[in-house]
């Protein structure tokens, strides 16, 4: 549609397009909503992904955290472990060292108990030889005897046969 002038030799034309112009408006409206809305759909799905990778990250970055923190801890134990171990074998050879000192001092007392015991048999037994050597030879008889020595006492016994 459009008006034609012609004045002094000049034509004007003058066109009116405004409803094409309207319904291309609509047009480019109605695309520009749909872009929108597409564009709108593919940001909520991008931010959904995003939001899935980042949940992702972070469940793995968690999972290799607990793992390490695991990991430390089942070395501490053993360490713990290692050292308890230690402490114990040397508490066991330090009871073991002690015991045998003590066993070793209480068999050496009893040895010289009974030493002192066995020196005292001796010269009992060169008291009673020397004063029978004497009597020997006045009468023929034997001289049997025996001794007993115990942690507390000492038992002698002499006897004296005619054969």
């Amino acid at each position: 549609m459009g008006v034609r002038f012609c004045t002094q030799g000049n034509l004007i034309l003058i066109v009116f397009e405004e409803v094409e112009e309207i319904t291309e408006l609509k047009k480019r409206k109605k695309e520009v909503k749909v872009s929108k809305k597409i564009s709108g759909k593919r940001i909520k799905a991008a931010t959904k992904i995003q939001a899935w990778w980042r949940g992702t990250l972070v469940r793995r970055a968690l999972l290799h955290a607990a793992l390490r923190a695991w990991i430390i801890q089942c070395w501490w134990r053993l360490t713990l472990a290692r050292m308890l171990h230690k402490k114990r074998k040397a508490a066991l050879i330090n009871y073991a060292d002690r015991e045998r000192a003590v066993v070793k001092l209480q068999s050496l007392v009893r040895m010289w108990r009974i030493h002192w015991r066995y020196c005292q048999v001796l010269k009992a037994i060169y008291v009673i030889q020397c004063h029978w050597q004497c009597h020997n030879c006045q009468t023929c008889a034997l001289l049997q005897g025996h001794c007993i020595v115990t942690a507390t006492h000492l038992q002698f016994h002499i006897e004296i046969t005619n054969p």
